[in-house]
């Protein structure tokens, strides 16, 4: 019976423990949570160096020729020859005779022009000799004066028709010549509408030509552009002072440049796309030696325009730059700053800064809003951009 109180009391006071353990646990003051380290985030960064930056400005355009112009005879004939070059495409050399009219009528009128010129060189030199016999009479007082009259009469009528005559030989002789078409400068055979034995009339266009001794393109610039550009809407800019430019396109599958001058501009404002004109000029562009193909007319090209130099500048991502010119300076404590910035010029690429930024500082690849100024962060280096 003892033995058996003895286990009653035992598990009685195990009960009371358990029950008095979870009484204290229930009513215990609970323990106050740890929050976990926070770790900086980590960005991208590029690691900043000022450099000489040639600001390019780029337009595209369209090969124009210099000079270009249509060939017209001058006078009315049947075709008698054509020159070979004188196909679509064709070149010539200044003086060469891309046609000829049959010149057989041209050659009869300028013989009777001659033959007329003789006849009233005759009729002048007897008038003279006439005036001159009645002169030395009328001093004598052995003509009348009636007679004297006369002979001057003669003579003024005789110069007249004499002049007459050489304006008539003059002008077939040159029509003699027109029989000929002669290139006016070496270039190419854009068109022609021209066959032998065909009939032409005076003033018909026979051919469109235009010059190899340069080409141009007409490239549209923002007027915003200008301002990176050594040139201005007036005359004060020289020839001297007018940038350099460099023409790319793809030509048989390649890509090729050629070396172009901008010449002038045109001065006007389209009052639509708020854009100024500028010419770029290529000399010889058939002849750009080898390896480079011609510069083609027709050709589309993307011309970069070189304009003024900035010195110690920095080149930034363009998303490095936020809405009020603000970029994000990585602290030596890595630590943000966002820092004021003077933009020089703003692409979706790239951006141009000067001032408030020193060689070797991080900045932000990216002006995000989320990132907070005074921030701790973890600067993750980026390659640096280029303009």
């Amino acid at each position: 019976m003892t033995g058996k109180f003895q286990n009653l009391a035992a598990v009685a006071v195990l009960i009371i423990g358990f029950a008095v353990v979870a009484l204290i646990v229930a009513t215990g003051p609970e323990p106050a949570p740890v929050a976990p380290p926070v770790k900086p985030p980590s960005i991208p960064v590029v690691v900043i160096a000022p450099q000489d930056m040639r600001i390019t400005v780029i337009a595209h355009g369209e090969v124009l020729p210099r000079t270009e112009s249509n060939l017209v005879a001058e006078v009315s004939g049947r075709v008698a020859a054509v020159s070979p070059a004188m196909v679509s495409g064709g070149f010539f050399a200044e003086g060469d005779t891309l046609v000829e009219i049959e010149m057989i009528d041209y050659r009869a009128a300028l013989e009777k022009a001659n033959a007329r010129l003789v006849g009233a060189q005759s009729e002048l030199t007897n008038a003279e000799k006439a005036y001159e016999r009645l002169l030395e009479l009328s001093e004598q007082e052995s003509v009348s004066d009636s007679a004297l009259d006369d002979a001057v009469a003669r003579l003024a009528l005789a110069r007249a028709s004499y002049r007459q005559s050489s304006v008539e030989a003059i002008a077939a002789e040159r029509d003699l010549e027109r029989t000929r078409l002669v290139a006016p400068f070496a270039g190419r055979v854009r068109s022609e509408r021209i066959g032998i034995g065909q009939f032409v009339n005076r003033g018909e266009i026979v051919a469109t030509l235009y010059s190899t001794d340069a080409a141009e393109v007409r490239l549209p610039v923002q007027d915003d552009d200008l301002a990176f550009l050594p040139l201005s809407l007036n005359r004060e800019t020289s020839a001297s002072n007018m940038p350099s430019a460099i023409l790319r396109a793809r030509f048989a599958g390649v890509e090729h440049a050629w070396n172009a001058r901008i010449v002038r501009t045109e001065g006007e404002l389209d009052p639509q796309t708020r854009m100024v004109h500028l010419v770029a000029q290529v000399d010889a562009p058939y002849d750009q030696g080898p390896g480079t193909p011609p510069l083609t007319v027709g050709l589309f090209v993307t011309a970069e325009i070189q304009g003024n130099l900035h010195e110690s500048v920095f080149v930034l991502p363009g998303a490095a730059l936020d809405k009020s010119n603000r970029v994000l300076v990585v602290g030596p404590d890595h630590r943000l700053e966002r820092r004021p910035v003077e933009v020089i010029r703003a692409t979706a690429a790239t951006v141009v800064v000067d001032g408030n930024l020193r060689e070797g500082e991080m900045v932000a690849v990216s002006a995000t809003t989320t990132l907070l100024e005074g921030q701790q962060v973890v600067p993750v280096p980026q390659a640096a951009a280029t303009e």
